[in-house]
């Protein structure tokens, strides 16, 4: 993945990590087990006022099982320094903790690979599933023990949806969530700087404002382990308070390719039941 990819697919997917624990300021977080219902989101991201990325993600949350797909695709300018096409799905269980996922896939459509990369979860333990494998699974790869308790992208949004699994110390966006993509593990870590006012198309009003940095642990081969310089400068998000859950409206990211900002367009819940 490349490191523009890596920043827009890791950004868009922080938009929902860091709302986990928003329920503390606006009240209760749904419960897992009334069910959450249906939640579709769609975002736009541009540069300046040309269009570089769209992202969508459909989900469904009932008492015992979820699924949910999300698609990512780079557009305009972005297509020139990296051709994306990506279609994600992940599907598992729900218990009295939260979600727990047992297979997740993705694909990048744009690629002549033709890769699937899979991931299936054995008693908490994250598989790798890619066909056809990776050259390298990165230096060093990513072992059992960091893989042990790691969640897929999609499942982490949708337990930050819910206000679940999530180490929030005591704050709202204060904490960190384990990821694994199917070859890199990594650490979101999120700081809560206040609140904040914001406009978008689906949203305006009030919401928390979280800061979320990537911390790489494993995984990575050395061209694409992002720099320390990199590291440094989090990703700056937006989370609202809509329908009685806290969903992330906009986020801002600074690559290769000038100051990225994406936008909710459409925000959608339908409640369980």
């Amino acid at each position: 993945m490349s490191a523009l990819r890596s920043v827009l697919f890791t950004a868009a997917s922080a938009l929902f990590l860091s709302s986990a624990a928003a329920g503390d300021d606006h009240g209760a977080a749904p419960s897992a087990s009334d069910g959450f219902g249906q939640l579709y989101v769609e975002y736009v991201g541009s540069v300046l006022f040309l269009n570089v990325a769209d992202i969508t993600i459909n989900a469904r949350i009932g008492e015992s099982d979820y699924s949910a797909a999300a698609s990512f695709t780079t557009a305009g300018l972005a297509a020139w320094f990296d051709d994306t096409d990506i279609e994600a799905t992940t599907i598992g269980y729900v218990n009295g903790n939260g979600l727990e996922p047992w297979r997740y896939q993705h694909t990048n459509f744009a690629s002549n690979k033709g890769r699937v990369v899979g991931i299936d979860f054995e008693e908490g333990l994250a598989v790798p599933d890619v066909n056809p494998p990776f050259g390298s699974m990165g230096e060093p790869p990513a072992s059992d023990e960091d893989r042990q308790g790691a969640l897929d992208p999609i499942t982490v949004l949708l337990n930050v949806a819910m206000a679940m699994n999530f180490e929030t110390e005591g704050e709202t966006c204060n904490g960190r969530m384990p990821i694994f993509d199917g070859k890199s593990r990594y650490d979101l870590r999120f700081v809560n700087v206040g609140m904040d006012d914001v406009r978008t198309r689906a949203y305006r009003g009030e919401a928390i404002r979280c800061q979320a940095f990537v911390e790489p642990i494993s995984g990575y081969d050395p061209g694409d382990r992002p720099t320390d310089n990199e590291i440094a400068r989090p990703v700056t998000m937006w989370l609202a308070p809509i329908d009685g859950a806290h969903v992330p409206v906009r986020f801002r990211a600074n690559t290769a390719i000038g100051n990225i900002s994406i936008q909710a367009r459409r925000v959608s819940h339908t409640a369980a039941g």
